[in-house]
């Protein structure tokens, strides 16, 4: 795997774009920003991800399955650990009907 130079003030705008939408959902101040915090971290991603491709392409050694091995061994873990976390709470919160759809 090719390693790209960690850049700081990327995850800096990250966690901008992050702390925009959790704010948003908290409702707590009126803030349009949800969506453009979802707008601004799938940017960055892509910049982070696209720049991560050309720097293999450049190096000689991008392949597509070896590139979407790397994203299921980072995103699955942390899916397994939000829906483990949040099946037992539904199965107390929740009605039969709103189970269902779950």
């Amino acid at each position: 795997m090719t390693k790209v130079a960690y850049r700081p003030e990327i995850d800096g705008l990250r966690a901008l774009a992050v702390l925009a939408v959790i704010v948003f959902h908290l409702d707590v101040v009126p803030m349009p920003g949800g969506f453009l915090g979802v707008d601004i971290f799938f940017v960055i991603s892509g910049y982070l991800i696209t720049s991560l491709i050309l720097a293999e392409i450049e190096a000689g050694h991008f392949g597509i399955g070896g590139f979407y091995e790397r994203r299921i061994r980072r995103i699955l873990p942390a899916l397994y650990v939000v829906l483990a976390a949040s099946l037992p709470v539904a199965l107390y919160l929740l009605l039969p009907a709103q189970l269902s759809g779950y």
